[in-house]
């Protein structure tokens, strides 16, 4: 219920010509008043199945699968589960026991020899399109794991919880600013928060007087101002529409 409650809070705060393509979420998600809550919205969804013991069975009856290669296999199976309001459809990727590598999925004692994982979907695409659209979710958590280790959002906590979250807050603003900082500089490949910090900001400098005059001296390594330049001609060269809320101009 908490997970549902959070999931429904942002999604409820985004503006309805916000165009959202599709909705992927682990197990945790799983729940039938998230799924109604996004087919009333009429999102597409790609969540990961709790195996419960119904859902384990219906994944052993299974009897069609479609072999995607000499590994792995896909099906598919409707269901409508206790206190659903609706058949619901679900997709099975089953994948054979290697020795040399470890299989994902969850083992099911009426079909030895094989993993599976199930996705619920309404989403009208062929199974294993479905696994593939889900599986670049992974890239999700290299994202949360930049803010923990390169913006420090993690394992700390204040006296009070508002003052917790507006620093939590703060760190998914900078975060979403150094986003916007690369999209204005025009890099041509993304760079984590460490990165930036170490190739773009970070500069080792010695205050000095020249005369009588204060002079700051960077460090050689750093490649001076010269290399920064084109990145600050790039940011002022970037237009971005801004809210209605921050438009000064006065209405004529």
């Amino acid at each position: 219920m908490a997970l549902w409650n959070f999931s429904r809070k942002p999604l409820a705060l985004l503006p309805e010509q916000h165009a959202i393509r599709v909705v992927r979420a682990d197990a945790g998600f799983f729940d039938q008043q998230l799924l109604g809550f996004l087919e009333q919205r009429g999102l597409s969804y790609i969540i990961v199945a709790r195996l419960t013991r119904w859902l384990k069975r219906e994944a052993a009856r299974v009897t069609r699968w479609r072999a995607l290669d000499e590994h792995y296999a896909v099906g598919e199976f409707s269901l409508q589960l206790l206190g659903w309001d609706r058949p619901r459809r679900f997709v099975v990727i089953r994948e054979q026991l290697r020795a040399e590598r470890p299989s994902l999925g969850r083992k099911l004692r009426e079909v030895p020899g094989y993993t599976f994982r199930v996705f619920v979907t309404n989403f009208a695409l062929l199974p294993e399109e479905i696994w593939r659209d889900y599986n670049r979710r992974a890239d999700m958590e290299n994202r949360i794991a930049e803010r923990k280790h390169d913006l420090a959002a993690d394992d700390f906590c204040l006296r009070e919880f508002f003052a917790t979250e507006t620093a939590f807050r703060s760190i998914l603003l900078l975060f979403n600013l150094l986003g916007g900082f690369q999209r204005a500089c025009r890099f041509t490949s993304y760079r984590q928060p460490a990165t930036l910090r170490a190739q773009v900001f970070l500069c080792g400098a010695l205050l000095g007087r020249a005369g009588h005059r204060l002079v700051l001296h960077l460090s050689a390594s750093w490649g001076g101002l010269e290399q920064r330049i084109p990145l600050l001609e790039n940011i002022l060269a970037y237009g971005v529409p801004t809210s209605p809320k921050l438009n000064t101009e006065t209405a004529t």
